[in-house]
């Protein structure tokens, strides 16, 4: 979840790439993820789509018991906002999603009402 990654884990960022363009999206969920490079586009193994992915720096050191790094994704399920409006996320969003126009390298993001969406009022 966004609220477990903490700053340290995150310092080594030095780049967030973007598969889509995130200004049309009100939210992206965020992991961090054990993969075996520093950089690249790493494989992508939850349903939904991959959307974006941080990439560290030379600094950044692998694990010593299993040689990978701990790098954030970023990702959507079929059933977020983006693909079912009036979905189970009209309103609110996952615990692990934050705006992404909040997001940069180091920086976890932060839910914002546009993330948020709070549920229409009827006649409103």
């Amino acid at each position: 979840m966004s609220s477990l990654i903490s700053d340290d884990e995150i310092h080594h960022e030095v780049d967030l790439v973007w598969l889509e363009d995130i200004t049309a999206l009100d939210y992206v969920r965020q992991s961090l993820d054990r993969l075996p490079t520093r950089r690249g586009k790493p494989a992508y193994h939850r349903d939904g789509r991959l959307v974006g992915y941080a990439q560290l720096g030379p600094q950044a050191k692998p694990s010593r018991s299993s040689g990978t790094f701990r790098r954030r994704v970023f990702w959507l399920l079929p059933h977020d906002r983006d693909t079912v409006p009036e979905g189970l996320y009209n309103s609110g969003a996952p615990a692990e999603a934050v705006d992404p126009t909040t997001l940069t390298p180091g920086s976890k993001g932060r839910k914002t009402e546009r993330s948020e969406r709070p549920a229409r009022v009827a006649g409103a």
